[in-house]
């Protein structure tokens, strides 16, 4: 198989991609079982840009002997989660075949590949499809890229990828000559880019898998509780606890901080990109197809999915509520108002809104 070199793809996005033709294309990094190790779950090494690798340890604490480093988006087969020393806050470390990593330089994923579906389905102009492998390598299909993320990758000599979890809209699908089938992911709410991404790596969304949860309990009842002392959520029934999870709220300082208080959701979305100026000596971030989006106020604070860490139960966001990405999917399924894919997108005018957030602050 063809495979670009860091070097190969800077070369590539340096030169006129304007006339990349599918001969180009063929160079696509391609999906197959024997390019991941095998493991019913694996961890994706997620460090940038705060680094760029993290260690292997013969034990579960931060003064162990370094086995080996492992860049960033190198994989590990993941064993099991262990309590080991605390690195920083979290004491949580995952056992490999080498040794130990520490979890929140992971982000726990899967290899799932997929059949590429011929055509886009009749009498639509496109479909949401989710990432299901470790990551895919991307080419932008009307250059010059725009995206600061894409930019920003290449300048660091990363190939441009999507990660496992997260979710992209699909508007063409073409066969390169190698046969190998390729999706056209078109940034929506972007900045008008499109990618040729590896179709085998892309699950097509079902209407059953977005199907709202608990749809017959009266939306009243449903409430949302986000404790920023110990980063959990919890989803209410009335006064019945169905839902639990650890989050990451924003750190605590001005600039980034979730505030407390009550919130009535506004708006909706199945993936949407992600901006935000640096403050505070911490840098700014320009994030791609951030899934099952839950806005809970007119400042851009929201409950979503998190691929780029896997630190819940600490703060570590610019002021949104990061969960991981099944947690994120269970609860944008249970809030209301509901999402369809014949309606992905769902924006309320007050008095109206979804189900309501609660942010409180414990202290011990």
């Amino acid at each position: 198989m063809n495979k670009f070199s860091r070097r190969d793809f800077l070369k590539l996005t340096g030169a006129s991609l304007g006339s990349l033709a599918f001969r180009g294309l063929n160079q696509l990094n391609p999906i197959g079982k024997f390019q991941f190790p095998e493991g019913e779950r694996l961890g994706r090494v997620s460090v940038f840009p705060n680094y760029f690798s993290t260690g292997i340890k013969s034990e579960p604490h931060s003064a162990a002997p370094t086995v080996r480093d492992v860049a960033e988006d190198a994989l590990v087969v993941w064993l099991r989660e262990v309590v080991g020393q605390a690195k920083s806050i979290s004491k949580r470390w995952v056992e490999t075949p080498e040794g130990y990593v520490y979890a929140p330089d992971l982000q726990p994923v899967r290899n799932f590949p997929n059949i590429p579906l011929a055509a886009i389905p009749e009498g639509k102009t496109g479909f949401w499809a989710e990432v299901t492998v470790p990551y895919v390598d991307l080419i932008i299909a009307n250059p010059p890229a725009r995206a600061g993320w894409y930019k920003d990758s290449v300048a660091h000599g990363f190939i441009p990828r999507l990660y496992y979890g997260q979710i992209i809209w699909i508007d063409q699908i073409t066969t390169a000559e190698s046969g190998q089938v390729l999706y056209r992911f078109n940034e929506k709410y972007g900045y008008g880019d499109a990618f040729w991404v590896d179709a085998t790596g892309l699950y097509p969304i079902t209407p059953e898998d977005i199907a709202p949860i608990h749809p017959d309990v009266d939306p009243v009842l449903k409430r949302i509780v986000v404790n920023t002392t110990y980063q959990t959520l919890s989803c209410y029934e009335g006064e019945e606890e169905v839902f639990f999870c650890r989050v990451s709220t924003g750190y605590d300082s001005e600039s980034y901080f979730t505030p407390p208080g009550g919130y009535n959701p506004h708006r909706k979305l199945l993936s949407v990109p992600m901006s935000g100026s640096s403050a505070e000596g911490r840098s700014g971030y320009d994030t791609p197809a951030v899934a099952w989006t839950y806005f809970m106020n007119g400042n851009g604070i929201a409950i979503h999915a998190a691929f780029w860490h896997n630190d819940f139960g600490t703060r570590r966001s610019h002021g949104c509520v990061n969960v991981c990405a099944e947690d994120a999917k269970w609860i944008f399924r249970w809030t209301t108002p509901y999402v369809s894919l014949d309606n992905e997108e769902v924006s309320l005018s007050w008095p109206d809104h979804g189900t309501v957030v609660d942010v409180v602050k414990r202290s011990f």
